[in-house]
């Protein structure tokens, strides 16, 4: 199969009368310019200039291809050019991983804005709190919570300062009362999540330069986290959740943040894809659109002391 560079050289010899005017052209070595004549030859198995010690002029066989070369190199530049253009504009399809609580009660009414405002964006969704596989599985990007355990990922801040917060429904408060340390925990039903593997029963609380930890007992346990929140929302018990998660249950009372004196743990959002060049203009525009929307989401959910 014939180099493409080696093509471009036949048909610049072929357009300037001479192979040194060619090298010229593009800027090689004469020496490289009679090896790469001498290659295309070779790999065609004919004559494609007859060479005198002045100029060179195409034999018929040179001559008819002549034709097929600029066709192949014509084509090349059109192809080049159709994915610039293509990597210039917002559009095409995103496959997008989302977690469960978060996807479904907040960034899917956010993804309809962000279709409104990029209509030629098209956006294939799965709803699950398991990181997908980025390698195997037909997913773009993925919106997830913490850092991702492969180190080879792309991580990209949308929220990297949320934390996680307390909380209970004011039925389940009326009937227990609140926890006013972290020690009061023991006492309460705690609805526990799989983060992974593992159930997450071991929670952490920051006040200064203090750290607590509790480990907690209840009668729940869910792997969605959609699922959590219901239940806390139906007064079954405390729920350690994302701030993001609950903000709207906190600003309208239906759950109540507790031990506003502890920082929850840290629990950053981020925008993970398997490589850098996964990143294009729609996928930016897209991490520009939800940090935008969740720096207002989160302030509107902070607690007032």
């Amino acid at each position: 199969m014939p180099r493409i560079e080696d093509l471009q050289l036949f048909v610049c010899a072929a357009d300037h009368g001479g192979l040194s005017a060619a090298a010229r052209a593009l800027d090689m070595a004469p020496a490289a310019a009679s090896a790469a004549l001498k290659r295309l030859e070779t790999a065609l198995g004919g004559r494609l200039f007859v060479r005198s010690t002045r100029s060179l002029r195409l034999t018929m066989e040179g001559e008819r291809y002549l034709a097929y070369a600029r066709g192949v190199l014509q084509l090349l530049e059109e192809g080049a050019a159709s994915v610039a253009q293509a990597s210039a504009v917002i559009g095409g399809e995103l496959n997008l991983s989302i977690p469960s609580d978060l996807g479904r009660n907040v960034l899917l009414l956010w993804l309809d804005d962000f279709q409104a405002r990029h209509p030629d964006v098209r956006l294939r969704i799965r709803i699950s709190d398991r990181l997908a596989d980025l390698y195997r599985q037909p997913v773009d990007i993925a919106i997830r919570y913490g850092e991702p355990e492969d180190s080879s990922m792309v991580a990209l801040p949308l929220a990297p300062d949320n934390r996680r917060v307390l909380c209970a429904a004011p039925a389940y408060l009326k009937r227990h009362g609140a926890p006013r340390a972290v020690s009061d925990l023991a006492a309460h039903n705690c609805l526990r999540f799989v983060l992974g593997e593992q159930i997450h029963e071991r929670w952490t609380f920051h006040r200064g330069k203090r750290t607590e930890q509790a480990t907690v007992q209840g009668d729940r346990i869910g792997d969605d986290g959609d699922l959590v929140r219901r239940w806390a929302l139906a007064g079954q018990g405390l729920a350690y959740k994302s701030t993001l998660d609950v903000a709207d249950d906190l600003r309208r009372g239906r759950l109540v943040a507790l031990l506003e004196t502890h920082q929850g743990e840290t629990a950053p959002l981020n925008l993970v894809c398997a490589h850098r060049l996964m990143l294009s203009p729609a996928v930016v525009a897209l991490r520009t659109f939800l940090q935008e929307r969740l720096a207002r989401h989160a302030v509107v959910a902070r607690p007032t002391k």
